[in-house]
């Protein structure tokens, strides 16, 4: 049962599953809303540069039927009669065929966006299968686009006759009417049945945009296995991605192993924490952690510094407070200074006495660690001091 839900397509699409899509020229379209932005944009632009485009038509067709003989046996004299006419009504069409130019190419970004790409231009021999030619004309999508067509055709057709019925009395009186006022109210009528087959079309866009969304969303949905599969090609197999990260730490242990015997003193538990510390007069603001660990990484780093003569110190709250707020590499805190240089300056005493005898140094015992940084202190409980 696992197997067979990790095979269906129930997750929604992954970034880079919409990117290849979108690469390979496949976005969600839909016709009828180009349709009724053209459309829109076709009435918008006749509201506004009707009038000039009417006189224009009027000029031509005044001008073009007024001839003269010798126009008429004339080719040449006939062209030069024509064109400025021709020139004018295609002037007075260039403020339409704008608005349509910038409508037809503004759609796009209502749904998909604009979207360039050759993969579309390149040849898909498997679309002249002519099985799966069949498959696509019984496929539930061609189901839909039928049913689309019939409501856009009942709708449409409905909205048409409705508007002709209820115009029917007034279109025949159109006859009867002066040219002026006939085509004044001829442009009115025009226009309300614009309107109403505009309206129709917005309501089947708003239908069908949804659709094709959802459609698209759906189409590209991914199984959970494939959703694996993409995470291991972009972000690398969680198994390689595992080892790589235990190799970096044992490289980053072996370097740290090999910093030790430079230190100048390992801070200890004395069992569970050690944390060796460097410091070099004039070349370091601070000291450094060059090593530090817990358990069995304290035991061995204990280890190597008493094989190498390193001074080995039991300060347990030190300890603590360095391996919980310092990283290798990092200088102690400001807080700890005071600490560390009683610290240091009792390794310095010791290689002293060491080189040259005399009293030996006494280790110190109360080193001033604050309270808040360490952790013993923040793991017990205001109440009974008992650590949780």
């Amino acid at each position: 049962m696992a197997e067979d839900s990790d095979l269906e397509r129930t997750e929604p699409a992954s970034p880079r599953r919409l990117e290849q899509a979108r690469e390979e020229g496949d976005v969600p379209r839909s016709r009828e809303l180009a349709t009724c932005t053209v459309l829109l944009g076709a009435g918008l632009g006749i509201w506004f540069s009707g009038d000039r485009l009417v006189r224009s038509l009027n000029h031509m067709l005044t001008s073009g039927l007024s001839l003269e003989r010798e126009h008429a046996f004339d080719f040449n004299q006939l062209l030069m009669h024509i064109v400025p006419g021709l020139t004018e009504v295609l002037l007075g069409f260039a403020p339409l065929a704008g608005i349509l130019l910038l409508v037809a190419a503004g759609s796009p970004l209502l749904i998909g966006g604009w979207l360039f790409t050759a993969k579309s231009l390149e040849p898909n021999f498997s679309r002249l299968n002519p099985i799966k030619g069949l498959g696509n004309m019984f496929s539930t999508r061609a189901l839909v686009e039928l049913v689309k067509a019939i409501g856009k055709t009942v709708l449409i057709g409905g909205i048409a006759w409705i508007v002709v019925m209820r115009q029917a009395d007034t279109m025949l009186a159109l006859a009867t009417e002066p040219l002026a006022s006939g085509g004044a109210h001829l442009g009115d009528l025009l226009l309300t049945s614009f309107i109403a087959i505009v309206f129709g079309l917005v309501v089947i866009a708003l239908i069908d945009v949804p659709y094709q969304l959802w459609h698209y969303a759906n189409k590209l949905k991914m199984t959970r296995e494939e959703l694996r599969q993409e995470s291991k090609e972009s972000d690398g197999d969680p198994m390689v991605k595992a080892r790589i990260r235990q190799l970096q730490r044992e490289m980053a242990k072996r370097r740290m192993m090999s910093e030790i015997p430079t230190a100048d003193v390992v801070v200890t538990n004395p069992t569970h924490y050690a944390v060796a510390l460097k410091y070099t007069e004039g070349k370091m603001r601070a000291p450094v952690v060059v090593a530090k660990g817990a358990d069995e990484v304290a035991a061995k780093i204990r280890e190597i510094a008493a094989e190498h003569k390193v001074a080995l110190l039991e300060a347990p709250p030190l300890a603590r407070a360095l391996y919980r707020h310092t990283e290798l590499g990092d200088e102690i805190p400001a807080k700890l200074y005071t600490a560390v240089a009683e610290v240091l300056a009792y390794v310095f005493q010791l290689r002293a006495y060491s080189q040259h005898g005399g009293v030996r140094p006494q280790a110190p015992g109360d080193l001033d660690v604050p309270p808040e940084l360490d952790p013993l202190n923040k793991a017990q409980t205001p109440d009974n001091g008992l650590m949780q």
